[in-house]
């Protein structure tokens, strides 16, 4: 356990939390909505600093990150916890797992044992991901000054909840962000995540500021979010706002955890959505959860050719060389991108 950063003390022994965009006010001996980080005293403390529940040596692109490095590993940790409460999520498990009284849920490691381990493996990043990695920032924050010091890029998997105090902290230290853009409507927010919309907005705009590579996730649910008409809001966002060269993965939603009344996205709401992102302007608009598609492939935006082709998480096929698509010369937007297959 270790002091939090971003906090502030208030009267009576209470703190507000400046982590996230709740900013919860936490009495002495409660914590706060990710259920990790205890008012003890009046100091806020972390619980979940070096205790991982999950550790694994994965395809950079199951984060999914496409644009990094494609074809190596990364190397994937989590902390159990989340600030959001979303009813689909996949990872319920850990996330809504909160340590026990003495913080003691995982095991317990260091930066430097992690990053150490990343590197053993033969990894290019460490990504910190499958539960939301802003509730355990202060040991993210370490791994990524460390990881970046040793060569390894970072990624952060998050729902964009993160404070623009807390972007400004970690920016420095971090290559890559895959958010989470769950639906473009407050009451979607509010009903399935006990969240609110515009501070995710703020987050993405202010990531892509501070200079880290972007790309996004939407989970399409059967009639929640998947109508053409928001589906175009968001489009039009990530052209309008991180940019036309930001990828957009458009995930199948499968039934799971608190809703498991809804049925599997039919293929034709993700194929539709792609055409909707590719009409919008984006470059690259990618089909997720749906194997063995061509959306899975990374197309020129200038001869229209596949530059990279994939199945599943695996590159079968790479034409690009220093960024610039082997056909035309077009530059593919990314970092390391070439690639390699395996």
């Amino acid at each position: 356990m270790v002091e939090a950063l971003l906090y502030e003390r208030l009267e009576k022994n209470a703190v507000r939390c400046n982590l996230c965009s709740h900013r919860c006010t936490i009495k002495e001996g409660q914590r706060g909505r990710c259920s990790v980080r205890e008012n003890r005293g009046g100091t806020l403390t972390s619980l979940v600093y070096g205790r991982l529940v999950a550790t694994a040596s994965d395809p950079v692109e199951k984060k999914p990150i496409w644009h990094l490095a494609p074809g190596s590993l990364s190397y994937s940790v989590a902390s159990v916890g989340c600030n959001f409460s979303c009813s689909f999520c996949q990872n319920a498990e850990i996330s809504q797992l909160a340590p026990d009284e003495n913080g003691q849920t995982g095991l317990a490691t260091t930066p430097e044992e992690t990053v150490a381990e990343a590197l053993a493996a033969g990894a290019r990043s460490i990504a910190f991901t499958y539960t939301e990695p802003t509730v355990a920032f202060e040991f993210v924050l370490d791994t990524a000054r460390l990881a970046r010091e040793k060569g390894l890029f970072t990624i952060l998997v998050t729902n964009g909840y993160l404070t623009f105090e807390a972007i400004d902290l970690l920016s420095p230290y971090l290559t890559s962000a895959n958010v989470d853009l769950k639906a473009f409507t407050e009451g979607f927010y509010t009903r399935h995540c006990r969240a609110s919309l515009e501070p995710v907005k703020d987050a993405i705009l202010y990531l892509k500021q501070k200079g880290v590579a972007l790309e996004i996730t939407t989970l399409l649910i059967p009639g929640l979010n998947d109508g053409a008409g928001e589906i175009k809001e968001i489009a039009r966002f990530i052209a309008g706002g991180p940019g036309v060269d930001t990828p957009w993965h458009l995930s199948r939603f499968y039934p799971t955890y608190r809703m498991t009344d809804h049925p599997p996205t039919p293929m034709e709401t993700i194929l539709m959505a792609r055409d909707i992102g590719i009409e919008a302007g984006l470059r690259y608009v990618y089909t997720g959860n749906l194997p063995h598609n061509t959306g899975e492939n990374t197309f020129c935006y200038g001869c229209g050719k596949a530059v990279i082709q994939r199945s599943g998480y695996r590159l079968m096929a790479v034409d690009i060389k220093d960024n610039r698509c082997s056909f035309c010369g077009t530059y593919i937007d990314g970092i390391d991108i070439d690639g390699q297959t395996s």
